[in-house]
């Protein structure tokens, strides 16, 4: 009976067993280099619903879910498992924790514990040759060029990007970018590349080589000393041929994601020397221009006038200061207008600053405007140099003297009377000029019926030129068919101009011809094909043999492209087309 006992709670014990769920998380490995991918298992021993995966944080995830299922009998004992499989890609460097995974089995949560993974350099893969991703990284780099590695503070440097791929891989579907360059302790601009991404042609390595240009970006070092730049890491899809063929004999394309970065760089800043340093030096670093200009040198009191500094060139332009002015009291100064106009180039900053002051002045005399001198750092010649503005002097002709104003000021401010001198009333009139009541007047003068005339004259003219135009205007068929038609001529010009250019020649000339067809018929032609064309002139009563010499037109237009031809034929097909377009245009019906 005791054996039984113990035989039964055996059973017991091995079923308790094969009923507990087991959910956990498999790393391929814990370890891996920034260039490396990683295999994340999520398994599970028993069905479940509702599986919620981590957020990855620090991974993108190039791969998944994948999920497999085995379900195997052996020996009557039954083994049961389900796999949610990603594979992912570092971003960066560090240390990073897979987070909890959660699925519902049997309306329990049950739920993965973290994991721990080490993210360091890029590692270096063995060599072999029939490995494609061995291949793919032979044949594909990303390169970051940097103009100057040594520049001074504040000197312009540019860093550009190129993707490099040889002819034995090509890239057919987007990359990722996985890591931005951080350009800490720089004032950055990027330069947007206009129109479609160029591929250009190249050696590297001795090897031919195509590159595209990712982006370009502009550098000012705010800081001296080892500065670095952090790398720009890609996520690129690569074809690479794999070693199977097809029924044709035909290598089978195979394609990999690789990792790849165009690696840290280091910039050593130069401080600018301390030696001939100028006084106002506020930080300019280029080649620049200055000057102070006013607007008018002669004005009256209380008169408004406008000065200008400004400062033209190449170099840091939003990153100092303009020399200050500094005026007598008698002079009122409002705060400067500050106005650029920055172009930022592969070279760097180019255009100029220019701050305006209104000032006004209240006392009558002469103000000069003392040199303003401007300094700054020319990398060229590696020298401080200094440029000092002319002397202006500013005249005021009308207004009160300071002198007199003082003096009845201070006369003022006394309980004594004022004394009377005869210039305290030099500004007051004493005499006056008469004039005869019996002079003419200009009432029924010749001046004034010809002015009282003009209106009757100009009103009709101005009623017919305005009815003129509404008519123009209403004419919507009318202006649609003189556009077009002005626009044919100017083709027919272009293409005179192209006689001995093949190729612009026939552009032209195809383009005249359509849009002839688009002033006559308004409708566009380019949506229709040539032989709809024809249609529509037969349809118009255009002779045969009219509309058979138009359709060569189109004809040559369209053989130009493929086959060379002599400049005899481009000017028989010009003067044909002449000859066509006046002859369709006397009998359009």
């Amino acid at each position: 009976m005791r054996l039984v006992s113990i035989f039964i709670l055996f059973i017991l014990m091995g079923i308790g067993v094969q009923a507990q769920v087991s959910f956990v998380v498999k790393a391929s490995k814990k370890t891996l280099g920034i260039n490396e991918r990683l295999r994340i298992d999520f398994e599970m021993n028993e069905d479940g619903d509702n599986f919620v995966p981590p957020s990855f944080k620090g991974f993108n995830v190039v791969g998944g879910p994948n999920q497999s299922i085995s379900n195997s009998w052996i020996n009557g004992k039954r083994s049961y498992s389900k796999t949610y499989s990603y594979f992912l890609a570092p971003k960066s460097q560090g240390t990073f924790s897979i987070n909890q995974a959660t699925i519902e089995i049997d309306d329990q949560i049950y739920k993965t514990t973290p994991l721990k993974i080490i993210i360091t350099e890029a590692v270096s893969k063995p060599k072999d040759g029939n490995s494609a991703d061995y291949v793919a990284s032979e044949n594909v780099h990303l390169i970051a060029e940097v103009s100057k590695s040594n520049p001074f503070l504040n000197e312009a440097i540019t860093i550009v990007y190129k993707l490099y791929v040889s002819n034995d891989v090509s890239i057919t579907r987007s990359w990722q970018e996985l890591d931005t360059p951080k350009f800490q302790d720089f004032w950055s601009q990027y330069i947007e590349e206009k129109g479609e991404q160029q591929i250009y042609e190249t050696t590297y390595e001795g090897k031919p080589y195509r590159y595209v240009i990712l982006r370009k970006a502009v550098l000012y070092p705010q800081k001296t000393g080892e500065l670095t730049i952090e790398p720009l890491t890609l996520d690129v899809p690569i074809d690479v041929q794999g070693n199977t063929r097809d029924i044709f004999g035909r290598r089978r394309m195979t394609r990999v994601n690789r990792t790849i970065s165009a690696g840290k760089r280091i910039i050593n800043v130069k401080p600018l020397p301390t030696e001939g340093r100028p006084d106002d030096f506020s930080g300019a670093v280029g080649n620049f221009n200055f000057s102070v200009s006013v607007n008018k040198t002669m004005l009256d009191a209380n008169e408004a006038l406008e000065l200008k500094i400004r400062t033209k060139g190449i170099g840091n332009l939003k990153l100092f200061n303009l020399p200050s002015l500094t005026l007598p009291s008698s002079l009122e100064v409002y705060e400067p207008v500050r106005d650029n106009k920055v172009a930022i180039n592969i070279k760097g900053m180019n255009g100029f600053i220019s701050d305006t002051y209104t000032i006004i002045p209240q006392y009558k005399g002469s103000y000069p405007i003392r040199p303003i001198s401007f300094s700054y750092f020319d990398v060229t010649s590696s020298k401080y140099k200094t440029i000092i503005s002319d002397e202006i002097v500013v005249k005021v002709q009308n207004g009160p003297v300071p002198n007199q104003l003082t003096e009845v000021n201070k006369s003022l401010s006394t309980e004594n009377d004022l004394p009377l001198t005869n210039n305290q009333f030099k500004y007051i009139k004493t005499s006056t000029k008469f004039i005869s009541i019996n002079d003419l007047v200009f009432f029924k003068t010749f001046k004034f019926w010809c002015l009282l005339s003009i209106p009757f004259v100009f009103i009709p003219i101005i009623i017919l030129i305005g009815n003129t135009r509404r008519k123009r205007l209403n004419d919507i068929e009318g202006r649609r068919y003189r556009i077009a038609t002005r626009l044919a001529k100017k083709y027919l010009s272009e293409a005179k101009n192209n006689i001995g250019k093949q190729e612009l020649f026939y552009d032209s000339l195809e383009r005249a011809l359509h849009n002839y067809l688009k002033a006559k018929l308004a409708i566009v032609t380019s949506e229709f094909s040539k032989e709809k064309i024809i249609e529509l002139l037969t349809d118009r009563k255009v002779e045969k043999n009219v509309v058979s010499d138009f359709e060569g037109l189109l004809k040559s237009c369209e053989f130009a492209r493929y086959t060379p031809t002599s400049n005899v034929a481009i000017q028989q097909d010009y003067n044909k087309a002449v000859k066509v377009i006046s002859r369709i245009d006397k009998q359009f019906q």
